[in-house]
């Protein structure tokens, strides 16, 4: 599918960009794979790591910007959209900012994808826009509203737009277990809820699942991969089992749960060996069989959330993963 073809990635310099764009180098080998993002010295540093490959190619460049995303998608064939305001109480913090990346900048990436041929985009979600009740949350279901309806927006033009949808990703810059790894020996870990559950999801997961989509959508569908859950308390606890856990209180906006299928979506959710697919009620697309394929419709009454999960992460598997993932964690 990406043989020989370009891809850009917003935000690219990030977590999920720094472990897509090797993968995809290795696994699809595409002509060329355009980083595209704000910063300079991310930029700058990231492009040391692939020096050697003339394949990765950087711009500058802001997703609020409308113009200079015309420019970056001239001659690209997929779009990877990871740019985003994403620190919950950043957000809270500064609303403004925010709706200005996710929403408006979820904008610019449609009109830009479609006036210059695009083939595909995904645009990366989060649990928080199930049921939102926070800003990151709610700019993301807008984003993710938009993404859908551009599918019916492009018109005559082919452009597809489809979403994937996971929890905290695991050792991620920011996280909890780079956090929680950095002041361990302080032998006091913060907990913000004692009933705090959370999904754990590696990069890698997270990128195969967007390689799905890229070759699964019709437009419009919403993916949510099958991840175990684990409990923030059981997190700390692995990291650093003599440390005292202190209970500090949820931050402005956090949730108690995540959730990534909420019960208005269960009508038009259907299950997959490896995760679930979100239909867009409109347009009589959540009964279109091309996009349903061999899915399974769930219950009614469905929910996805990480503390009624039935699959849940063990210590050991947890343990396992931090001591093979020790020089990774927390680096992007």
């Amino acid at each position: 599918m990406f043989e020989n073809k370009t891809i850009l990635v917003t935000g690219g310099t990030g977590s999920f960009g720094h472990s897509f764009v090797p993968l995809t180098l290795k696994r699809h080998n595409p002509a060329k794979v355009i980083i595209y993002s704000r910063d300079e010295m991310k930029q700058w540093e990231m492009a040391k790591l692939f020096q050697d490959d003339p394949r990765v190619r950087f711009f500058i460049g802001d997703v609020r910007d409308r113009d200079r995303l015309y420019r970056a998608f001239d001659g690209v064939d997929y779009v990877v959209h990871a740019a985003a305001t994403k620190i919950v109480p950043t957000a809270e913090y500064n609303p403004f900012e925010c709706i200005k990346t996710n929403v408006n900048g979820a904008m610019n990436v449609i009109d830009a994808a479609i006036d210059k041929g695009v083939t595909g985009v995904v645009a990366l979600s989060t649990d928080k826009a199930s049921s939102p009740v926070n800003l990151y949350g709610a700019s993301k279901l807008a984003s993710d509203k938009l993404f859908v309806a551009g599918n019916a927006y492009a018109g005559k033009q082919d452009t597809k737009f489809s979403v994937v949808r996971y929890g905290n990703v695991m050792g991620s810059r920011g996280s909890v277990i780079p956090f929680f790894l950095s002041i361990k020996d302080t032998g006091v870990l913060p907990i913000t809820d004692p009933r705090m559950t959370r999904f754990m999801i590696s990069l890698e997961q997270g990128v195969e699942l967007v390689w799905h989509a890229f070759g699964d959508m019709q437009g419009g569908e919403v993916y949510v991969k099958k991840i175990p859950s684990m409990k923030l308390t059981d997190i700390a606890r692995v990291i650093a089992p003599d440390a005292e856990q202190k209970i500090v209180g949820v931050r402005p906006g956090e949730k108690i749960h995540e959730q990534m299928v909420g019960l208005e979506d269960a009508p038009y959710t259907f299950e997959y060996d490896e995760h679930f697919k979100i239909l867009p009620n409109i347009n009589g697309w959540e009964r279109d069989s091309a996009r349903i394929k061999d899915g399974r419709r769930v219950r009614p009454d469905f929910v996805y959330s990480s503390d009624n999960n039935s699959d849940w992460m063990d210590d050991c598997a947890l343990a396992e993963w931090i001591a093979a993932n020790t020089d990774r964690i927390g680096a992007v």
